[in-house]
């Protein structure tokens, strides 16, 4: 339980006992680097607090911390409870393997893809939720790119783009999240309202 740590505050966001335990154990399966690297390999993507050692960490976090607030608005209580919580542990765990399950000096373009198919491949992951639960993480991540989900060089589409509230919702925070011209205060507490 050693990676899991990094995430104390975020995982108190999920209520539900189950999607906490499954977030938790695919923690525990992330590859060390990832507590290590800076969000963007060139810098040119991510805000001055997801560079350096650890970016990629505080990236993930900002991400929760965005969603956190945008649940207090109105316009978002459509989620619910189990909603709330599937969007927190899809954030958690949507860059798990940015760099490849080996790490590799630059970002993976199929990034979203290697987690899932890491989560899958995992049988003490998949056992843990529904299926349905199961699915709706996976396509939340897989799907977290938005509209930059095609590869860099053949410019075909390689990624699935958002499709419903809930992907839509998770691709906004996480863009969000890496604008360079949004800074994050890791100082300051912050606590998830009840409806």
């Amino acid at each position: 339980m050693e990676k899991v740590k990094h995430f104390e505050q975020e995982l108190e966001y999920i209520k539900d006992p189950k999607i906490r335990e499954f977030t938790e154990k695919a923690i525990e399966d992330m590859p060390d680097y990832f507590f290590e690297i800076p969000s963007s390999s060139t810098g040119k993507y991510h805000p001055a607090y997801a560079l350096g050692e650890g970016g990629l960490l505080r990236h993930v976090r900002a991400a929760v911390r965005i969603a956190i607030e945008l649940f207090r608005m109105e316009m978002f209580n459509y989620f619910g409870e189990e909603g709330k919580d599937l969007i927190i542990s899809s954030l958690i765990l949507h860059d798990g393997r940015k760099s490849g399950n080996i790490q590799t000096k630059y970002t993976v373009t199929e990034h979203p893809l290697a987690q899932t198919f890491s989560m899958k491949s995992n049988l003490s992951l998949t056992e843990i939720l529904p299926k349905e639960q199961f699915e709706t993480i996976c396509g939340n991540i897989d799907s977290h790119m938005g509209q930059w989900n095609t590869h860099p060089i053949s410019k075909k589409e390689i990624l699935p783009k958002p499709k419903g509230k809930m992907q839509s919702f998770v691709h906004l925070v996480d863009y969000i999240a890496s604008r360079r011209c949004l800074e994050m205060n890791f100082d300051i507490e912050v606590k998830r309202e009840e409806n």
